[in-house]
């Protein structure tokens, strides 16, 4: 299938950073690579959280954008956008999760840390003070903005649009930040699941 006209026009309005360009691209794709997503993980039997998901769209959206657009520069309108997007998004992805395989799968729980009993209602006092007392030794490791981000997400339960809001950053930016401070601590050789 060929270059329909407006994918023509959209992928042009993104590469001449037109107002609202990005936005619209995003949202005529955003079901596309949520799917991806979904498929890839399905088909390596790897069980994604809904923060895991929001990483990974996020992830190949950050892709697309990263070197002043290169991804989209390389596009030759040989086939459809959305045909291009979904080989793209796909390496990215599957990329991604077999990183994440080697140091924590994704949807495990040793990607939230052993401070998903923190959050947790069921989990008794001295559970989630001896998770809280872990996470907090964690941090020191971080940045103070990240350490900020993870902090409210995993201690304090909020959500990404309330931690975008306390924080000042775009809310599409709360997961990468998550990802990036997981991927740092396990660089670290900290395993945030051991416990």
């Amino acid at each position: 299938m060929a270059l329909v006209e407006i994918d023509r026009n959209l992928l042009e309005r993104c590469l001449q950073r037109k107002p609202r360009a990005w936005e619209d691209f995003v949202d005529r794709f955003m079901g596309l690579v949520v799917h991806v997503v979904n498929h890839s993980a399905h088909a390596r039997s790897i069980r994604l959280t809904p923060e895991d998901r929001d990483d990974l769209t996020s992830e190949v959206f950050l892709n697309l954008i990263k070197n002043d657009f290169a991804i989209l520069r390389h596009f030759r309108g040989q086939s459809s956008l959305a045909t291009y997007l979904t080989v793209v998004a796909r390496r990215i992805v599957v990329r991604m999760l077999l990183q994440q395989k080697h140091t924590a799968p994704l949807g495990d729980g040793s990607a939230q840390w052993s401070a998903q009993a923190v959050a947790d209602p069921q989990a008794g006092p001295s559970d989630r003070l001896g998770n809280r007392e872990e996470v907090e030794r964690l941090l020191e490791d971080l940045q103070d903005s990240e350490a900020r981000v993870v902090r409210l997400f995993h201690l304090e339960g909020k959500s990404y649009q309330e931690i975008s809001q306390t924080v000042g950053v775009p809310e599409n930016s709360i997961g990468p930040i998550l990802s990036r401070a997981r991927s740092k601590m396990r660089r670290a050789g900290i395993n945030p699941a051991a416990g």
